[in-house]
C-alpha cells in the first residue's frame, strides 16, 4: 500500500480530509524553502505537492509565476528538487508529489526521473500539460511499483473522457475547480461540488480539488465532498508578502493549522 493510500485511509478512520499543500521547491531559495516546508508538514499537511520551477508555467496565476521566477534565479533545477525530496523524506512520512510541466522531465530524461523520483521517496508526479494521449513516452518506462501518476480533471471534462482519465491514474484526482489559472479569483463552490459529484460516478480514487481556493471557509465547503484540498497560490502569496519577515515559517504554521482545521468535518 502506498504512503498516499495510507494516508487517505487514516484520514477517512479520524473523519478528515487531507489538506495538499502546495509551494515551489527553491522559493526563495533552497534552505528558506526547506524551513517552509518543515513547517507544512509540522504543522498539518497530509500531503506535500512540490513544485519543479518551471520558466513558462502556462497553467499558473502570476503569484505561482513569480514564485518560479525567484526559485530559477536561486538556481533550483530538478536536479535540486529531488535532492530536496530526499532530505524531506529522511525527516517525514508525508506523501510527496513532485508537480511538473513536461519539459523538465523530457529534458531530465524520462526514465531517469522516474528512478531518481523513486529512490528519493517521491510518492508520485502531476504531469500539468501532458495529456492521456501523450503520457505513453513518460510512463511506459515505469516498472510499477508505489508511485502515482496524479491526474487533472478540468471543470468542462465530459464524464465518458473523466472515466478514461482514472482508468489511467493512482494516488488521487486532482478536480480543477474553474476554468482558469491558480490562484485567480471566483471560486464557484456549488459548481465544483457537482462537478466532483459527476466525477464520484465514475471512479473509486480519492478526488482532491484545487485552483482557487484561498480561504478555511472554502476548504470547509469543498472538504464536505471532497476528499481532499489543495491550497497553492495562498501559500506563495504568503511566502511572497513575507520574504524579509523573520516570523515568516511561525505564519506559515499559523496558515497551514488554520486551513487544516477546515478539513476536520468533526
Amino acid at each position: 500500500m502506498s504512503r498516499i493510500e495510507q494516508t487517505f485511509n487514516a484520514l477517512k478512520e479520524k473523519g478528515e480530509k487531507a489538506l495538499v499543500g502546495f509551494v515551489t521547491a527553491g522559493d526563495p531559495n533552497p534552505q528558506m524553502s526547506m524551513e517552509l516546508i518543515r513547517a507544512m508538514c509540522r504543522s498539518g499537511v497530509d500531503i506535500l505537492e512540490l513544485g519543479i520551477p518551471f520558466s513558462d508555467p502556462t497553467a499558473d496565476g502570476p503569484v505561482i509565476q513569480r514564485s518560479s521566477s525567484r526559485a530559477l534565479k536561486a538556481e533550483v533545477s530538478l536536479n535540486t528538487v529531488l535532492e530536496m525530496t530526499g532530505e524531506l523524506r529522511n525527516e517525514t512520512d508525508v506523501p510527496i508529489i513532485l508537480f511538473s510541466y513536461y519539459n523538465p522531465i523530457h529534458a531530465f530524461g524520462t526514465e531517469k526521473f522516474y528512478n531518481e523520483a523513486k529512490a528519493a521517496g517521491a510518492d508520485g508526479v502531476l504531469v500539468v500539460d501532458l495529456p492521456p494521449e501523450e503520457s505513453d513516452e513518460m510512463t511506459g518506462c515505469w516498472n510499477g511499483g508505489a508511485f502515482c501518476l496524479i491526474r487533472l480533471i478540468a471543470p468542462t471534462t465530459p464524464q465518458s473522457r473523466m472515466r478514461m482519465i482514472a482508468v489511467e491514474a493512482g494516488g488521487f484526482l486532482y478536480m480543477v475547480s474553474k476554468t482558469g489559472v491558480t490562484g485567480s479569483a471566483g471560486l464557484d463552490v456549488s459548481q465544483a461540488r457537482a462537478n466532483i459529484e459527476i466525477l464520484q460516478q465514475v471512479t473509486h480514487l480519492p478526488i482532491c480539488v484545487g485552483f482557487g481556493v484561498s480561504t478555511a471557509e472554502d476548504v470547509s465547503a469543498l472538504a464536505s465532498v471532497a476528499d481532499g484540498v489543495v491550497i497553492g497560490s495562498a501559500f506563495e502569496k504568503l511566502i511572497e508578502e513575507n520574504l524579509d519577515n523573520p516570523e515568516i515559517v511561525s505564519l506559515m504554521e499559523e496558515n497551514v493549522r488554520k486551513f487544516k482545521s477546515a478539513t476536520q468535518l468533526g
